[in-house]
């Protein structure tokens, strides 16, 4: 369960995911280096050829090779979504997965046109199959591709695709929902054929629709210029009755759901499944045009409800600042520890909030300040650092 967003403005792309996975697997987000080519890599159950790489910043679950999310030194950013398709993903061979293609498609593109290359050729060449989650469950992957001028809709069943451009916005959620409005495809689909007769018609959509609606309400209050990071953080932290806790707002928090109906209510953009489904990444991403400042992340450990949205610059031409907070698994349990006690205890959320809103909102602030001085960066990731796991120790001692 995950939901992938973005928005396509005159300057700059936004772009968001919130990638939901068993509660227990933790999920780390630190910056790879850029490699060089030569020689073979080996994928999470493949070894293919190794043509280098371009230096990434991925969400990646500590057991996984891929990454759930991320965005790479050109500004291209990727999110992958589990799709229910009619061909059996759980019998089919051990290949390449859908967090395989998001970090392969990273590292070896420049913008989103060579990113939907780059990963149809491999479904081309590789296929799509293999266990993805910590369940033991395989499943095919759809994908949202962007830079800061163009984004892609990417959906698959094994190695059947179609994709269609962005225009304005978009948001994918768990399920199937390019029709016959593609354009372009793997051979095997025809032309005007409708990619929904490749959807499970057994897999509820309930599953994804109001969470594709909160997706699309949001996109949908204002221009794609007037949106900012901050509306995407009160967004990936909506409990089901819409945005709550945009940094440095003051909002009330919203508890989480406490159980799940049968018109799907309790399915919610911030994940709270108890005991099987919870959000355990979050990423927002700014995406500037040449000229029109630094590459920008926001990146929340675990829950966004319970966690901080934590600037970071990643690599690019004048540096990076990405906090080592991050990608310390000790930190993630810290988090996960305070989402246990909100879901017994809704009311601990205020105090939760009560801790981390003052400090998220100076941590933006110092982040802000900081955009057109990269030589402070790296004394910004030191204290940013610092902060945030003087907070959680007070929290979680």
């Amino acid at each position: 369960m995950c939901d992938t967003l973005c928005a396509l403005g005159a300057t700059r792309t936004l772009f968001a995911k919130n990638s939901d996975r068993p509660p227990t697997e933790v999920q780390l987000v630190a910056p790879h280096a850029r490699r060089g080519g030569g020689g073979t890599i080996r994928t999470q159950y493949l070894e293919i050829d190794d043509v280098g790489a371009y230096a990434t910043l991925l969400a990646r679950p500590s057991w996984l090779w891929g990454a759930e999310h991320g965005v790479n030194e050109y500004g291209v950013a990727i999110g992958n979504e589990k799709v229910y398709t009619t061909l059996d993903a759980q019998s089919a061979p051990a290949a390449l997965i859908g967090m395989d293609l998001v970090r392969l498609g990273l590292e070896r593109a420049t913008n989103a046109d060579e990113a939907l290359e780059v990963i149809t050729g491999l479904l081309a060449r590789h296929g799509q199959g293999g266990v993805a989650d910590t369940y033991g469950e395989a499943y095919f992957s759809s994908f949202l591709i962007a830079d800061p001028t163009a984004a892609w809709v990417l959906e698959t069943s094994g190695a059947s695709w179609v994709a269609r451009p962005v225009e304005g916005n978009a948001a994918i959620s768990n399920r199937l929902a390019i029709r016959d409005d593609w354009t372009q495809s793997s051979p095997d689909v025809a032309p005007g054929a409708d990619f929904d007769t490749w959807r499970d018609p057994a897999a509820p959509t309930g599953i994804a629709d109001s969470r594709l609606q909160a997706s699309c309400a949001v996109l949908g209050t204002s221009s794609a210029e007037e949106l900012g990071a901050r509306d995407l953080a009160a967004h990936l932290r909506d409990h089901g009755s819409g945005p709550w806790g945009a940094p440095g707002s003051g909002d009330a928090p919203v508890p989480p759901p406490t159980e799940l109906l049968v018109d799907w209510t309790g399915m919610s953009v911030c994940m709270h499944l108890h005991d099987y489904m919870n959000t355990t990444s979050a990423m927002i991403c700014e995406l500037p045009q040449a000229g029109g400042g630094p590459l920008r992340t926001w990146v929340a450990p675990g829950n966004p409800c319970v966690s901080i949205f934590v600037p970071t610059f990643p690599r690019q031409r004048d540096g990076e600042a990405i906090p080592e907070v991050l990608a310390d698994e000790s930190v993630w349990g810290q988090v996960a520890t305070l989402r246990q006690e909100v879901e017994k205890d809704p009311q601990r959320l205020g105090v939760v909030r009560a801790e981390l809103d003052p400090l998220e909102a100076q941590l933006w602030s110092m982040a802000d300040e900081a955009v057109g001085a990269p030589s402070s960066w790296p004394e910004l990731a030191v204290e940013v650092d610092a902060a945030v796991r003087a907070v959680l120790g007070r929290l979680v001692p």
